[in-house]
């Protein structure tokens, strides 16, 4: 369940060997604009793949809308309303059911950059073959995520995150993200997504 999660960070980050010269200001206003598109009130939806640390590999897909979210892997199946999340883990059909901290949040949302990077990290950017590349490094070092980088598009779409997971890199790509009106039920658990799971209350 760890490493679905820590799967289910953040697919907007980038790793670059350049050097990182841009200004704060300017990597902030990068972010804000990538923000607002991925915050868009009706919501968004995309496709990732993630390589590295201890996951090797694994896809899935993300619908979202605000701070809520449903993320899918072949393993796992993670929604989250705002308050409530519920993950399923099809290899033991159970619905684990909690109530995340940030810090727990952070680590399933691939898109809580919109929100994580306006505290408590410095930042630098390079723009590498038409793409912008931030550096976000925590101020504080007990932030549950310590360093990552994020590529966006020229046009302000996240492309690729880099982010350190102990001493290992894991790099997520994201593809076909697109702007899509999303219910708010979507981000809600029903008993007919998974009808003979064990329902498991860890509130």
């Amino acid at each position: 369940m760890k490493i679905q999660r820590n799967i289910l960070l953040a697919l907007s980050f980038l790793l670059s060997v350049s050097a990182f010269g841009q200004s704060t200001a300017d990597a902030k206003k990068v972010l804000d604009n990538a923000a607002a598109i991925v915050g868009r009130r009706g919501g968004a939806a995309a496709n990732f793949t993630i390589t590295g640390g201890e996951v090797g590999r694994a896809s899935g897909s993300i619908a979202l809308k605000g701070e809520k979210f449903k993320a899918v892997t072949p393993e796992t199946t993670i929604w989250f309303d705002g308050k409530t999340q519920w993950a399923y883990m099809k290899s033991t059909n159970e619905v684990n059911i909690s109530t995340p901290n940030e810090a727990q949040r952070m680590s399933m949302n691939p898109y809580a950059f919109i929100s994580m990077y306006k505290n408590g990290y410095r930042m630098s950017m390079k723009t590498v073959n038409n793409t912008y590349v931030v550096h976000l490094q925590a101020i504080h070092p007990a932030r549950s995520m310590q360093e990552f980088y994020i590529t966006i598009s020229k046009s302000y779409y996240p492309q690729q995150i880099k982010m350190l997971q102990g001493k290992k890199w894991v790099t997520i790509n994201i593809s076909n993200f697109r702007t899509v009106s999303q219910s708010n039920s979507n981000f809600r658990f029903k008993h007919s997504d998974a009808p003979s799971a064990e329902i498991i209350d860890l509130r």
